[in-house]
């Protein structure tokens, strides 16, 4: 079978599961991966042969696409936020909200970054005949998976020290995979955060825990249920912000004063979740997602 004959075959093949535009980007992605040619190349060499052992692979692609596996945790890998990110069964395949809120977290925390720089500058005159020291910016995240946010907060702030936990001794692997491809160092910690005492401040926290209520299950599409894991898709009790309301409490012990807060939430419980907020911050919004969903939260302390 050649290339042509392939893409022609795959399209045949997924037929009402996947859109053409769809089938064509996938078929594209794993001859990629399985045969090493681009875009360019699969078009220049449309009429080449397959090997036996590649077209075996990419048959056995297309009988694991026709399961409704996602096609990022057949590939072994998923783009996020111009970053590939090794996965597996044992983590959630990156979404496009959680891009949103990193995209108004980096923004936000180079705000901060210069804010202090300025104070920390004018200190120092006052002070100039003492030896001072910056301290460097300290973020927590709080349910690791691949480590997609702290590793993207860790490219983009190298100097900070990036701190992320989580309970699945499986997605920490996965995450210090994906730690050591980039090359970036982050403190990996294993525990239940809901019963974990931080015992530090942070000058940032941000998360995107489990927040799909029990009885919101039958609304989860059923590859989603199937292939990714329940415990960093539904709360793991009957109270969907359980773990809001531990970083809460965990903000208004260990977040420092002006100290920022991001947070994906639930989009049908965005009121209640911004409710936890109100007391201990100065400022703490309700903000949509591109799809004009309410998705985030985000707070000054």
């Amino acid at each position: 079978m050649t290339i042509s004959e392939f893409k022609n075959h795959f399209r045949k093949e997924l037929f009402g599961i996947y859109t053409d535009s769809e089938t064509d980007f996938l078929s594209a992605v794993f001859i990629q991966k399985i045969v090493g040619f681009d875009n360019f190349d699969q078009r220049k060499f449309a009429g080449q042969e397959l090997s036996t052992d590649d077209e075996n692979q990419l048959q056995n692609v297309i009988s694991a696409l026709k399961s409704n596996k996602p096609y990022q945790q057949i590939l072994g890998e998923a783009e996020f936020y111009g970053m590939t990110f090794f996965v597996d069964e044992n983590v959630l395949i990156p979404r496009p909200e959680t891009e949103e809120l990193l995209e108004m977290a980096i923004q936000k925390i180079h705000s901060f970054v210069i804010q202090n720089e300025t104070k920390w500058n004018e200190e120092s005159k006052d002070f100039s005949s003492v030896e001072m020291t910056k301290r460097p910016l300290k973020i927590l995240d709080i349910g690791t998976g691949s480590g997609i946010i702290p590793l993207v907060l860790k490219k983009h702030f190298p100097e900070a020290e990036v701190t992320s936990i989580d309970f699945s001794k499986k997605a920490l692997e996965v995450a210090k995979k994906n730690a050591c491809f980039h090359q970036l160092d982050v403190k990996f910690i294993y525990g239940d955060y809901l019963t974990y005492d931080l015992n530090e401040n942070f000058d940032i926290i941000i998360s995107n825990p489990p927040y799909i209520g029990i009885e919101e299950e039958p609304e989860i599409a059923d590859s989603v249920k199937e292939f990714e894991p329940k415990m960093a898709l539904f709360s793991p009790t009957s109270d969907a912000l359980i773990f809001y309301k531990k970083i809460a409490e965990d903000a208004e012990k260990y977040l420092n004063k002006n100290g920022l807060l991001f947070l994906e939430i639930n989009q049908k419980l965005g009121p209640e979740t911004l409710e936890l907020y109100t007391a201990n911050f100065s400022e703490a919004l309700l903000i949509k997602d591109l799809s004009e969903n309410n998705r985030f939260i985000f707070g000054i302390k």
